[in-house]
């Protein structure tokens, strides 16, 4: 068996709610990629600085509640990766429990172990998905809890998946 006939997966699409931090590092990896992207997000575009910007492609719920484009982007995807420091919490945990309702792989990253470690889980979590084209929902902290996430997604993001 050649290593291509070893897995056929690969991540054509990414999605994510367009918030500051986990998500945006997200859409910000696809685009330097060229992978299509998008998601759901709150009606209006809210974010926590306000409005996401017109750069990322979304498509507006008729609601503001940040739970109701978090559990559509789950149901969308096929897979979910969850960037967060330590535990999930808040809107992370969400994702989690929607990703369990909905029978979805997910996978935790938490951003405290070193980036190599986080690089190489992550891509062995996406060789262990079933064979097929992925669409990946990326989620996580938000930046006013982590500053610095945005970027160190979309770097962690960009890196692996060139390599898968």
């Amino acid at each position: 068996m050649s290593k291509h006939q070893i897995n056929k997966s690969r991540i054509v699409k990414i999605v994510s709610g367009g918030q500051t931090g986990a998500d945006r590092g997200g859409l910000d990896a696809a685009i330097e990629l060229n992978i299509s992207y998008g998601g759901w997000c709150p009606k209006g575009r809210k974010a926590e600085d306000g409005i996401i910007p017109e750069k990322y492609n979304m498509q507006e719920l008729d609601s503001y509640e940040y739970i109701k484009r978090t559990e559509k982007n789950v149901i969308d995807s096929t897979a979910t990766v969850i960037f967060c420091y330590g535990a999930p919490e808040g809107g992370s945990l969400k994702t989690v429990e929607f990703a369990e309702l909905y029978l979805k792989p997910y996978l935790i990253v938490d951003m405290n172990i070193s980036q190599k470690k986080i690089e190489s889980l992550f891509i062995e979590w996406v060789k262990g998905l079933a064979n097929g084209s992925i669409i990946l929902n990326v989620a996580g902290s938000r930046s006013s809890l982590s500053p610095t996430l945005q970027y160190d997604v979309y770097n962690i993001l960009k890196k692996t998946i060139k390599q898968l």
